[in-house]
């Protein structure tokens, strides 16, 4: 089996071809079909075909935001953990003090890498995962994600 693309800033983010282009598109042509029968022949069964629908795209989008917030979760737990063991001990009682969206960023640099950056993070208030990832040099991938 081929070894998928080294990740890095341009390519981390994670598409799921039968979600995104599939699932998404196919919730959404059906709410906009709903709406069309509902303005082109209105009804109580039209109304209830909207609600659904309309229902069934919040199901769709929370789902996906519901395994993202998890995910953040687990993600922030395991880089406090990682920052105990690789952090020099001037910063170990700041471990707190960074924002998730600063560890979500921070888990994609390596080990040898995150005390500098987390150093600068800290020192320089960056809140911008973007700014973050794109001073890693050294890319730690992350093939789990949702």
């Amino acid at each position: 089996m081929a070894e998928p693309t080294p990740q890095a800033v341009d390519n981390h983010t994670r598409w799921v071809p039968l979600y995104h282009y599939v699932a998404c598109p196919l919730f959404l042509l059906n709410m906009l079909w709903a709406l069309y029968r509902l303005v082109t022949a209105f009804s109580a069964d039209t109304v209830m075909g909207a609600l659904l629908a309309f229902g069934f795209l919040v199901i769709l989008l929370f789902a996906r935001e519901f395994a993202l917030r998890a995910q953040d979760r687990v993600i922030r737990l395991e880089e406090r953990l990682r920052m105990r063991e690789l952090l020099p001990e001037d910063l170990q009682p700041r471990v707190n003090d960074f924002t998730t969206g600063q560890l979500i960023a921070l888990r994609f640099a390596s080990d040898a890498e995150l005390p500098d950056l987390a150093r600068q993070v800290l020192a320089e208030d960056i809140t911008s995962r973007k700014v973050i990832k794109e001073r890693i040099r050294t890319w730690r991938p992350d093939h789990q994600r949702v």
